[in-house]
């Protein structure tokens, strides 16, 4: 025998919650794949000019996020398999995971939060000095106009944007007619690459933002059975 009534019935909770948990873990390993491996993401983080590579914070946060999942999911099996057990030594454990889990999430929210422009603005300089590059380097350094402009092509054709959207007629002139690095799809004038890549990112944040409340709102779920049911199970007279 073991426990009854209401603990019995949180036993049952606990385990669909964790396979939830276990599901999420797996959504949240799978999103980290796909935004590691994602082309528009990809080719731009890979880029590298004069020795320079682009930013690496967002390929950083998507690594940690890989990570999450896989813990996510390794401590949802323990949860599931505790809970059918009525093992308090696995719930205890499991309960002080996801503690862990719940303390890193919070930190890792506000930090993103704080600097969720950062990654947008670290690529948008990098693009910027690339830009800068392939107008001062024109006449003078053929290398670094070509390694220039191979770069700028692979940002305007993934993005299918063109120029900063600054207003300077003489540097879109060269951006659209003498480098002929812009999709003939758009203008310069039009679908700028800074509007691009703050759209790219913010899009890919809210993503994470809304997986990680999900995640969060299931935790705190999990906690609460999860003490309850270890209670339970220390108070029950077949202990």
């Amino acid at each position: 025998m073991g426990v009854e009534g209401c603990t019995k019935c949180i036993k049952y909770m606990l385990f669909f919650f964790n396979f939830i948990f276990w599901l999420a873990g797996g959504v949240v390993l799978g999103v980290a794949l796909w935004l590691r491996h994602d082309g528009h993401t990809s080719s731009l983080l890979e880029l590298k000019f004069d020795g320079h590579q682009a930013p690496t914070t967002f390929l950083n946060s998507v690594h940690i996020l890989i990570a999450v999942g896989a813990v996510m999911m390794v401590v949802g099996f323990l949860g599931c398999y505790g809970a059918i057990q009525e093992s308090q030594c696995l719930l205890g454990t499991f309960f002080a995971c996801l503690v862990i889990l719940f303390a890193c999430e919070v930190a890792a929210g506000i930090f993103g939060f704080m600097h969720k422009d950062s990654i947008s603005k670290e690529l948008i300089t990098f693009y910027d000095n690339v830009y800068e590059n392939s107008v001062a380097t024109t006449l003078t350094d053929q290398d670094k106009k070509q390694a220039a402009t191979a770069v700028l092509k692979a940002f305007h054709e993934t993005l299918e944007c063109c120029g900063r959207g600054i207003s300077n007629p003489f540097t879109t002139l060269i951006t659209q007619g003498l480098t002929d690095i812009c999709p003939k799809s758009v203008s310069a004038s039009t679908t700028d690459c800074h509007g691009k890549i703050r759209e790219l990112f913010n899009e890919k944040v809210y993503l994470i933002g809304i997986a990680a409340l999900i995640v969060a709102i299931i935790m705190i779920f999990e906690m609460t059975f999860s003490m309850v049911l270890c209670c339970g199970i220390r108070n029950s007279p077949v202990y």
